[in-house]
């Protein structure tokens, strides 16, 4: 891995390093909290020769305490020094342990000596440290003084600075443990980020996906849908906003399909997915909605009929549609809706053999039928790896378009579902990644989807205002002027009766119906128990 690889994981693990490394600094803050305080208190002895009387024999004498000095450290610790210590002090500890507690340093070049007594007491400590350095300083002496000699030892070690109490605890050092445990979690979290880059198999953009199909001799990525936090309550991205980076990457994806199979251009276009939750039914009807942008007749069909999703998010009738026209319970024209700018043919009722029904004969014509009727039949059908049915439909198909998800969709998966597809013998168009970083995909063509007309506040204002009122009320609006406003409920004829349209997705309205039993206006919905 060079930089740039260490900086995209920095940047698609943030959350797992920012997370270890906070686990770290709050290890740092509970070692400091929950440590046992502890306090240090130094006793400074001086090291001198008393004998010499010029210059030359207190020179060699000064050399001579400061190699003797660097020895006398070890002695500070020794069972001489501890022992008569701890009895003298009364001490609940045994030498053994007090000697733990002891550190003496002699600096290079010096004659100081300086003893250092750690424990849990500050009036304690600074006790210890005065009685270790005067027990110190009467065992060199001892050592020093010449064997079967009365004389005095030719060493002396003077206390210079006492011991005094500590005011504040020498440990723990919440500022060093909070550091170290940051620092830790650092690395630690980038490890971890690396080794889930390493495992982690899913696709996060567009790039790898081309990779992934390009070395599985696949189809192209036709296009690159970012994510949308507002295409859950706006499904139809080109009524959300015309001119976002979700309409955008649909409108790329109609150009680019033009151009998948130039030769025999398909018209019916089965939309699938390898698992659930993969934004296939999101593709689906916001494709419909971007091909008839362009005028084009455009048709919407439900085909999953294990979870189907379009009628909910679309506000429509889910319990008349396609399994309802399939079985003869109602012509095909009466089951179809109207969406706005297109109609769509939801499922119908859930049947218990979808792949039976999806397979059938009555299916290829059904879809024949719609396609010499539109431009255009978009098809939303059932993931291709946990269901047969997208595989049963592929006679009536001319050409599937593959989507995956961004950081959810593995490389195997879109393998798999690729060669699943290419045994029906039913060309794959191209693939959608979908949910991609807007930033990412954007950030890699050198802009983020920020070019848009100008349009002033209140004629959009406007603008939405008429469009609703257009809806709500049919007759009104734009397209009506001229024409007197609608009869009202005294004065209707008695022999129109009012059925539900569906317009925009939004709630039923009520326009009148023609008399004698003549055929619904577009996107009305008639049925054959339908009662006024």
């Amino acid at each position: 891995m060079d930089l740039r690889d260490y900086l995209r994981v920095l940047s698609r693990r943030w959350h797992v390093i920012a997370l270890v490394a906070l686990l770290g600094t709050t290890a740092g803050i509970l070692a400091s909290v929950f440590a046992t305080p502890e306090y240090r208190a130094t006793t400074t002895l001086f090291a001198s020769l008393q004998s010499g009387a010029d210059t030359s024999q207190l020179n060699q004498g000064n050399a001579f305490t400061e190699a003797r000095v660097q020895s006398y450290a070890d002695v500070a610790s020794s069972p001489k020094v501890t022992g008569p210590v701890v009895k003298s002090l009364r001490l609940d500890i045994t030498p053994a342990q007090l000697a733990k507690r002891i550190s003496a340093e002699a600096p290079l070049n010096m004659v100081l000596v300086r003893l250092t007594v750690t424990d849990t007491q500050a009036s304690r400590a600074a006790r210890m440290s005065n009685a270790v350095a005067a027990r110190f300083a009467q065992v060199i002496r001892e050592l020093e003084r010449p064997e079967k000699s009365k004389s005095a030892s030719p060493v002396r070690l003077t206390v210079t600075q006492p011991a005094t109490v500590p005011s504040a605890p020498s440990s723990p050092n919440t500022t060093l443990n909070v550091a170290l445990g940051l620092a830790v979690g650092l690395f630690l979290g980038l490890g971890l980020g690396v080794a889930l880059e390493t495992v982690d198999t899913s696709m996060r953009d567009s790039k790898a996906l081309a990779e992934c199909l390009a070395g599985a001799g696949g189809p192209p990525v036709l296009s690159s849908i970012v994510q949308d936090p507002r295409a859950v309550r706006q499904p139809v991205s080109l009524r959300d906003d015309r001119h976002g980076p979700r309409a955008e990457g649909f409108r790329k994806l109609r150009v680019n399909l033009q151009f998948a199979d130039v030769d025999q251009r398909p018209k019916v276009i089965a939309v699938t997915s390898p698992l659930p939750r993969e934004g296939k039914s999101s593709v689906s009807v916001n494709l419909a909605a971007t091909l008839a942008e362009e005028g084009a007749r455009v048709c919407l069909i439900d085909c999953d009929l294990r979870r189907p999703s379009i009628a909910p998010a679309l506000g429509l009738v889910r319990d008349a549609g396609l399994t309802t026209a399939l079985v003869g319970q109602a012509e095909l024209h009466q089951v179809l809706q109207s969406a706005g700018s297109f109609t769509v043919l939801t499922s119908g009722m859930i049947p218990p053999n979808p792949t039976q029904l999806l397979g059938s004969t009555q299916f290829g014509s059904l879809l024949h039928t719609l396609a010499e009727q539109f431009d255009h039949v978009v098809v939303d059908t059932p993931p291709v790896l946990p269901f047969a049915d997208t595989a049963a439909m592929a006679p009536a198909i001319d050409g599937y378009l593959l989507v995956a998800r961004a950081g959810r969709t593995s490389r195997s998966q879109v393998v798999d579902a690729l060669r699943i597809l290419e045994r029906v013998n039913v060309p794959v168009l191209g693939a959608v990644l979908n949910g991609a970083p807007a930033r990412g995909e954007g950030d890699a063509y050198g802009y983020a989807y920020k070019y848009r007309p100008k349009q002033n506040t209140t004629e959009r204002l406007t603008a939405l205002v008429s469009s609703r009122f257009a809806a709500v009320v049919p007759g009104r609006g734009p397209a009506a002027k001229g024409h007197g406003a609608p009869a009202s409920a005294k004065t209707r004829p008695q022999n129109q009766v009012t059925r539900p349209v569906f317009v925009d997705g939004l709630s039923p309205s009520v326009v009148p119906s023609p008399p004698n039993g003549g055929e619904p206006t577009p996107g009305q919905l008639r049925l054959g128990s339908e009662r006024p």
